[in-house]
């Protein structure tokens, strides 16, 4: 059995983990979450960051990319529980379940690498693997991973050119191309956050996603100064003339650079903005200390089918591996709210498709 002690979020120890800093704590504090932090101390595994979230009249306990610690690929399922379970009485009765979104490598990895597999497979075997040797069975994989499951992680090591050397031929032509046409990208201030929203309105509605409020961003800045530790904001902006034609919010944690928001204009798409918006996010990054630029969603592998093929064409250019993660999974403490909560959700998710269909 796993032994938890209660400490501030502003005390969570140092970590390549963005969403495990005490930053992303009071970004989520402003937007209605409320943050706890625990020691798992018997087995010296670090730290873990909790967001308690409120669902009618119960709560869900988040986990953002945490435990960072992970066991042996076999005890996954077996240390899952005994966590959960610790957990469980700290966070007291009215918590309906758990969520981890948990960095861990997937349990299909390799096997999906080798045989070129495009997807993972179904929830249901999933579960099964994932629940082995554990008690009571209790682990659910989640209706929707809360980050991503495969993202393109960029290794930063070297000097301008080996970084363009990792590229494809086409990226780096576009790089250039972006450049020799004029287009600048400059760092830019929480000043600038409604041109940027502005350009995020039009991606959402050329890709048919719901958009995040200005307010979700504007909380993103105001933390920035107030918190504790490694964490830092990186904002870009990529114009041509009057134009905006792309913009990133990248997020810093110690060795590690997270590419958190994007956005693109419409206009002169054949400028390339993006591609030169990426490079310059990634020489900043590395000359900021970092190790690895992520850039996030792709498909698991070259399907033109899959719903990210599109991101997986662009975000392959610029060199890099695919990341295989474990995803979203809950662990239900109160069975009946969690079944209402399942089914919410999916009609929710249901009803949005249709929009967008």
């Amino acid at each position: 059995m796993l032994d938890l002690s209660a400490k501030k979020p502003e005390a969570l120890l140092p970590t390549d983990i963005f969403f495990q800093t005490p930053y992303w704590a009071q970004v989520k504090s402003r937007q209605g979450f409320k943050p706890l932090a625990f020691d798992l101390e018997s087995r010296k595994c670090g730290d873990v960051l909790v967001l308690l979230q409120p669902c009618g009249d119960k709560k869900v306990a988040v986990v953002p990319q945490g435990p960072e610690y992970a066991p042996d690929e076999e005890n996954y399922g077996p240390f899952l529980e005994d966590f959960s379970l610790a957990l469980a009485k700290e966070l007291g009765p009215d918590v309906a379940f758990i969520r981890y979104d948990l960095p861990w490598k997937s349990l299909y990895a390799d096997e999906m690498k080798k045989r070129e597999w495009t997807a993972f497979p179904e929830p249901r075997i999933r579960e099964m693997r994932m629940n082995m040797g554990t008690r009571h069975w209790n682990i659910r994989k989640a209706y929707t991973d809360l980050t991503v499951a495969s993202s393109l992680v960029v290794d930063l090591d070297g000097n301008d050119d080996a970084l363009l050397a990792r590229m494809k031929a086409k990226t780096r032509y576009n790089i250039g191309l972006a450049g020799r046409k004029g287009v600048t990208v400059r760092t830019v201030s929480a000043e600038n956050l409604p041109e940027f929203h502005a350009l995020y309105c039009q991606t959402a509605q050329r890709n048919g996603f719901a958009s995040c409020s200005f307010e979700n961003f504007a909380a993103l800045f105001k933390c920035r100064l107030a918190a504790r530790g490694n964490s830092e904001l990186v904002f870009l902006l990529a114009g041509h003339g009057e134009d905006n034609l792309a913009g990133a919010i990248i997020g810093i944690s110690g060795k590690a650079a997270n590419f958190l928001y994007g956005a693109s204009s419409s206009l002169k798409r054949g400028l390339m903005a993006p591609y030169l918006m990426h490079w310059t996010a990634m020489t900043l990054a590395r000359d900021r200390g970092c190790l690895t630029y992520e850039m996030g969603a792709v498909s698991p592998g070259l399907d033109p089918a899959h719903p990210f093929h599109g991101m997986y064409r662009f975000k392959t250019g610029f060199g890099g591996r695919i990341e295989l993660r474990s995803g979203s999974w809950d662990f239900p403490l109160d069975q009946d709210a969690y079944r209402g909560f399942c089914n919410t959700e999916g009609l929710t998710r249901y009803r949005s498709t249709q929009r967008a269909s």
